[in-house]
C-alpha cells in the first residue's frame, strides 16, 4: 500500500481554494480517503500542510485533470 497527496487548485467542490486530498494505493487502483483533507487559500499554505509528512513533490503530468498541481509520495 502506499498513500499520495494530491493538491487540488479550485476543485468542483472548493472553487475559491486549494485542497489536499490522500489517496491510497490497492489492487484495484487508487483510491480517495474522503475523511482525509486540507483546505487552504494558497499553494504555500496547504504544502506547508504537508511538507511535515517528508514526502517527495512531484509535477503534474500533461494528462492530469487541469486542476491537479502537483502530486506528493
Amino acid at each position: 500500500m502506499m498513500e499520495m497527496f494530491v493538491v487540488y487548485h479550485h476543485p468542483t467542490d472548493y472553487p475559491d481554494k486549494f485542497v489536499v486530498r490522500r489517496w491510497v494505493t490497492s489492487r484495484i487502483g487508487p483510491l480517495p480517503d474522503s475523511e482525509w483533507f486540507f483546505l487552504g487559500e494558497t499553494l504555500e499554505e496547504v504544502r506547508a500542510k504537508i511538507a511535515p509528512l517528508c514526502l517527495h513533490c512531484i509535477r503534474r503530468h500533461p494528462n492530469d485533470e487541469p486542476q491537479i498541481v502537483e502530486v506528493w509520495i
